[in-house]
C-alpha cells in the first residue's frame, strides 16, 4: 500500500475518517468533513450523487483509489466512499495524491 492509504489508516484509528454513503453525506451536509474520496471504481451515481454533495457544499472531493483498497486501509469492507473530517489529514492526503498524479 502506498502512503495515501497508509495516511487513510492513521485518520481512521484517530477517529478522522467516515466510512460509507450515508455517513459521508450526514458528515458533509453536517460540515464535519473536510476531504471526501470517492474510489474510481465507484458507479457513475456514486460519482454523480458525491462529487454534486461536495461542491454544493464547499467541500473538497478527490477520485483516486479502488474500493476494496479503501476497505483495507481502514480495516473494513470495500468503501465507495470515505470522507475526512481532519483538515490536517485532508490536506496531507490531497497532497499526496497530487505527487502520485504526476
Amino acid at each position: 500500500m502506498n502512503k495515501i492509504y497508509s495516511y487513510l489508516g492513521l485518520a481512521r484509528r484517530a477517529g478522522y475518517v467516515v466510512s460509507g454513503e450515508q455517513a459521508v453525506q450526514g458528515g458533509v451536509k453536517r460540515g464535519q468533513v473536510a476531504l471526501v474520496l470517492i474510489a474510481a471504481d465507484a458507479s457513475a451515481n456514486t460519482h454523480r450523487k458525491f462529487s454534486s454533495l461536495a461542491q454544493y457544499h464547499n467541500v473538497s472531493y478527490l477520485v483516486y483509489g479502488e474500493k476494496t483498497l479503501f476497505g483495507q486501509a481502514i480495516g473494513q469492507s470495500p468503501r465507495s466512499v470515505l470522507g475526512v473530517t481532519d483538515r490536517s489529514f485532508a490536506k496531507v492526503i490531497r497532497a499526496q495524491v497530487g505527487e502520485s498524479v504526476q
